[in-house]
């Protein structure tokens, strides 16, 4: 700046402070001595200046010129300034900030200009689809995907003016999330999360009047198993111990089998368990991992994401979507031929989205190549309460295997379970678990450190996915009202999947294998080849383009069957 007294030029003196995240009282400074507010307020003008001084400040803004020249120098070493265009003025900073840091050197400040003009002259972004992950643009997940983004575009169309489209409401039907469309949460479950949401009901009066005696007794129960009693503390990483043992004792009693509260991870929903499980098993693209077609996106999302390859395995419309270990082994033999080593099979019963249920004696046949390959087990069970048929029969796979005499030492199995399906259907709560059978010690151990870079899963979701494995018994109090919320939701959903399965074998063009459980029905478009034609004009797939047509003619959203493989 320019000394008005001498006329002469002088350097300005910078210096910086940081501000550490301490009490609100309190500010760091650095060199000078800690001041709390109220001290900063009493003394604003405290500084080694005489008072004469004080009165030659410059005004804020003349203070930067140095800093405004030494950006239109930057600016010209970038070839950026020109004669008719200076750098633009700074704007003012903070009372602490208004001493400048000292001039940059000259070596300096060329490094920084040639980093700059590096950075410019190549014209791009520092993030563009050229430059993330691959694996991420390799991801495809079409539960939510252009359809549904379209479908949320006209449903903000429709909330401008609701008459511009000749429906008045968008249907989401993409995906498996029944209180969205109005199914009613459970009340025992509701009761108990809200208790140990907020213990202190648990001490007032009213509340024996508006709970079940069971839900308060179980809200205290569980609140004894967690650490300080506190559902927003973070939990043990595979869970709250007392929980995992609940769940544990809940699948012993559906197998009539052993099962260990130390092979549960809970997990918010069962998602997070199989990207667990694919982080684990997958090391490069030659490693394989079997899925069924069709199948539920998350499985080659998360493998494209973990860098794998995915072996696909088709299931037979024709039989009821049936699964051929004939099939299994065909693909087998060919990824193997081409040097990718197949690591685990993955099977989704009931099935997503065909609805399929397995049959005792497939389930053997599976288990069987399993061992006999050397694979691993992926058990997708989230939908074992959703069976609509009396013919057929949940049996998870631990069962069968321990069944057939099969050990830990022969077969390596994650069975999957979540919250968010059955007659549940808390989705939004994300709870579920992942029981691992047939690792080692070495391994497992391996698999909680993927768990603990997590910290942990919610705990409403660990308690909620304890009461799905425990709930009420014969001769509570919740019992007979919790067996009519159940069974309610449960015959609802089965009417609703023969209705749908009618309606669309009486459409002309359409034909749909029964739903024998799960949530979702998966129909066969035969489509005239006027109809392919005007997709291929578009660019679109047939079955995207018409998810697309029947979304804009009715306000229905659907997933293309080429979302999932088919």
């Amino acid at each position: 700046r320019k000394n008005r007294s001498s006329g002469k030029t002088e350097a300005l003196s910078r210096k910086r402070f940081t501000l550490a995240f301490l009490p609100p009282t309190h500010v760091s400074l650095t060199p000078s001595r800690t001041l709390t507010l109220r001290e900063r307020r009493r003394r604003p003008h405290r500084c080694r200046r005489s008072p004469s001084a004080h009165r030659r400040r410059q005004p804020a803004m003349r203070r930067f010129a140095a800093d405004r020249a030494r950006r239109a120098v930057a600016a010209s070493l970038r070839g950026a300034a020109s004669s008719s265009r200076s750098a633009p003025l700074p704007l003012p900073l903070a009372p602490a900030q208004r001493h400048p840091a000292p001039p940059m050197g000259a070596a300096a400040m060329a490094a920084a200009m040639a980093r700059t003009m590096s950075t410019a002259a190549a014209g791009t972004p520092a993030v563009s689809l050229d430059t993330i992950n691959p694996k991420v643009l390799k991801c495809e997940y079409a539960v939510r995907g252009e359809i549904v983004t379209h479908a949320q575009n006209l449903q903000q169309e429709l909330q401008k003016n609701p008459d511009s489209l000749p429906f008045d409401e968008i249907l989401y039907c993409n995906i498996g999330n029944p209180q969205s469309l109005g199914q009613q949460p459970v009340t025992y479950f509701r009761e108990v999360l809200s208790l140990c949401d907020h213990p202190a009901l648990l001490d007032k009066s009213e509340t024996h009047a508006l709970y079940s005696s069971d839900a308060i007794e179980r809200a205290w129960q569980i609140l004894d198993k967690i650490p300080g009693r506190a559902t927003g503390a973070y939990s043990h990483s595979q869970g709250i111990k007392g929980l995992r043992d609940e769940i544990a004792a809940g699948i012993a009693a559906r197998d009539g089998f052993h099962a260990s509260g130390d092979n549960i991870f809970l997990t918010d929903g069962a998602s997070p368990a199989v990207h667990m499980m694919m982080q684990l098993l997958i090391r490069s693209e030659k490693d394989g991992i079997l899925c069924p077609i069709p199948q539920y996106p998350l499985y080659s999302a998360s493998i494209a994401l973990h860098g794998g390859s995915l072996v696909p395995y088709f299931l037979d419309e024709e039989t009821g979507w049936g699964l051929e270990v004939d099939e299994l082994k065909k693909q087998l033999e060919e990824a193997r031929s081409k040097g990718i080593t197949v690591r685990a099979l993955v099977v989704i019963n009931p099935g997503n989205p065909t609805g399929q249920v397995l049959a005792e004696e497939n389930q053997k046949k599976i288990v069987e190549f399993c061992k006999n390959e050397g694979l691993v087990l992926l058990a997708d069970e989230v939908y074992q309460e959703n069976i609509y048929v009396e013919d057929k029969q949940f049996h998870s796979f631990k069962k069968i295997a321990r069944s057939l005499g099969y050990t830990d030492d022969d077969l390596p199995l994650a069975s999957f379970q979540s919250v968010s399906k059955g007659y549940y259907g808390e989705c939004g709560k994300r709870g579920g678990y992942m029981e691992i059978t047939g690792f080692s010690p070495e391994v497992r151990e391996q698999i909680y450190k993927v768990a603990s870079v997590n910290l942990c899963s919610n705990v409403s979701g660990q308690i909620l996915a304890s009461l799905v494995m425990n709930p009420p018994k014969t001769g509570d109090e919740s019992f007979e009202s919790f067996m009519v919320e159940r069974d309610g939701i449960l015959s609802s959903l089965a009417r609703r999947a023969k209705a749908l399965e009618e309606a669309f074998n009486s459409l002309e063009g359409i034909t749909c294998n029964k739903a024998e459980g799960a949530m979702y029905l998966f129909p066969r478009l035969h489509l005239p080849q006027k109809a392919i034609g005007a997709a291929q004009a578009a660019g679109t797939p047939p079955d995207a383009y018409y998810a697309k047509r029947l979304l804009e003619a009715t306000g229905i959203v659907v997933v293309p069957g080429s979302g999932f493989g088919q």
